[in-house]
């Protein structure tokens, strides 16, 4: 047993890349017992970092529930491909929030700084490629930002 003069190893967060997602404008569901839902189609973007470089295809999208306390809970599918052709199947969710009046000018386009609300991922990745198999095995946190065209995510493996 553990005790707690011999804590176990505190995790670091190592930076792997700015993913740069371009999105299209949500497609609105409506109101659900579980809150508002929409869809928001990814139209492409860039990967780039000392460890992962290249693209997002124009292929997939973020499914998100907007609750009644007003948090969005995100779920998102896509596909990157680095320079050297190898694809990567990105499965991400995570939180959105802050108070009502900054989630409005997010929601209006306007230009907000990440510090005045709380967004947050956790990508997973999927990959065939032997050189990345890392990718398969490591956990990984995202610090994001939206802006009016693009979810911006900084992302960290955990060491």
């Amino acid at each position: 047993m553990m005790s707690s003069t011999n804590p176990l190893r505190t995790p670091t967060l190592d930076f792997i890349a700015r993913l740069t997602v371009d999105v299209a404008s949500p497609w609105e569901l409506g109101e659900s017992a579980h809150g508002q839902r929409r869809f928001i189609a990814i139209t492409g973007g860039d990967v780039a970092g000392e460890q992962l470089n290249g693209r997002i295809l124009a292929a997939g999208g973020d499914w998100q529930t907007i609750r009644t306390d007003g948090v969005a809970e995100l779920y998102a599918r896509y596909f990157l491909e680095t320079d050297d052709g190898e694809r990567i199947e990105v499965e991400n969710t995570g939180f959105r929030h802050g108070p009502a009046s900054v989630m409005q000018r997010l929601r209006d386009g306007e230009a907000v700084p990440p510090e005045d609300y709380y967004f947050h991922t956790a990508p997973r990745f999927f990959t065939t490629s032997t050189r990345l198999d890392w990718l398969n095995r490591t956990l990984f946190l995202g610090s994001a930002a939206r802006t009016r065209d693009n979810v911006i995510i900084d992302l960290f493996a955990v060491g």
